[in-house]
């Protein structure tokens, strides 16, 4: 199943401590058009489904774009607005603060080795 591919590579995103974005995750799933974007963006939705389900952070968070300088997709904040994990604007400073809340709790909880 891709979305548990994706969380395998994502954890080891967060062991680093850096962002990686749609393009560069979509590399290294290796993942083929067509509808390479739906792909990963329906794996990704499915993760923070799973991971508000359990109370962890959303490792989707990890997950950026370079066109939203350095933020996630609006998709992102529509979905965790969805799993009641934001509220507020969804392109505006409270949407840039959840994110790097959101990161920071992602890297210290994905990013140990006992996960």
């Amino acid at each position: 199943m891709l979305a548990e591919r994706v969380r395998r590579v994502l954890i080891e995103v967060a062991r680093q401590g850096q962002p990686i974005t749609y393009q560069a995750l979509a590399l290294k799933l290796e993942l083929a058009p067509p509808n390479t974007v739906r792909q990963l963006t329906t794996a990704l939705e499915e993760l923070m489904e799973q991971d508000a389900a359990v109370g962890h952070p959303l490792i989707a968070a990890l997950v950026v774009s370079k066109a939203t300088q350095g933020l996630p997709r609006q998709g992102f904040f529509e979905c965790a607005h969805r799993l009641g994990r934001f509220q507020g604007d969804l392109d505006g400073s409270a949407a840039a603060r959840y994110h790097h809340s959101e990161f920071d709790s992602v890297v210290t909880f994905w990013g140990s080795a006992g996960h």
